[in-house]
């Protein structure tokens, strides 16, 4: 590939972590700052077990884990395919609430294209 290629795909893999980054930073920081406004879409099955703000807090730690390891660039299809399939689990989990998660939608969208763009044979 010559190096003008190579520059896009580095440039369009930095867009997308970056993108993502934000949404699972944004969310982390929220749910910590304000666990009311985000307890609703904690899955009912997972209230049966886990407290819901107990849960936010840990999935806020894992949302924050996966934004910085976005950003770091460091195994970029590995935290894309956990991204894909933390996106999957949010839009499966929270159908019912589908005029607010379609948007996730999109967003799961460019974490298959950072996998797509960051795969190595």
């Amino acid at each position: 590939m010559s190096n003008k290629i190579e520059d896009r795909y580095y440039f369009a893999s930095f867009l997308l972590r970056i993108g993502l980054a934000i949404v699972f930073l944004y969310a982390g920081i929220a749910a910590f700052l304000s666990p009311d406004g985000w307890v609703g879409f904690v899955p009912g099955f997972v209230s049966n077990v886990i407290s819901p703000y107990y849960f936010l807090h840990i999935h806020s730690i894992f949302n924050i884990l996966l934004a910085l390891w976005l950003i770091s660039n460091k195994k970029v299809f590995y935290a894309s395919i956990i991204s894909s399939c933390a996106l999957i689990a949010i839009i499966l989990f929270n159908y019912t609430a589908l005029d607010i998660v379609f948007r996730d939608i999109s967003i799961l969208f460019a974490a298959i294209a950072l996998s797509v763009i960051s795969y190595k044979k």
